[in-house]
């Protein structure tokens, strides 16, 4: 499954599905799909999102390896992506939704 966030101010971010909603609980929200977040709650969530990715560092999400692959090469798997290093486009749209009052849509 994907999960794409919608802004009106920022384009829009797909990701996997485990891995947005781990981000989502990871700013306090219950990660169902779908959802929103309102403008007035964007700055809440961005702090803890940001306090969430202090404490997990550089953890890598658990992705089933089939989501790891690159093109139709089988032989081998890309390592794991750290879950801060995948949270990076969020926050770019988090702020940018904070900066220009917007909602956060995600399906």
């Amino acid at each position: 499954m994907l999960v794409t966030f919608k802004s009106a101010s920022h384009g829009d971010i797909t990701m996997f599905g485990n891995i947005a909603k781990t981000l989502l609980r990871m700013m306090g929200l219950s990660g169902e799909v779908p959802g929103a977040i309102m403008a007035d709650d964007i700055e809440a969530a961005r702090e803890k999102l940001i306090a969430s990715l202090e404490v997990t560092g550089n953890e890598t999400p658990d992705v089933d390896a089939e989501e790891l692959k690159i093109g139709s090469d089988d032989s081998e798997a890309e390592s794991p992506v750290a879950m801060s290093t995948r949270a990076i486009p969020l926050l770019a749209m988090l702020e940018s939704a904070a900066d220009n009052k917007d909602n956060i849509l995600w399906d």
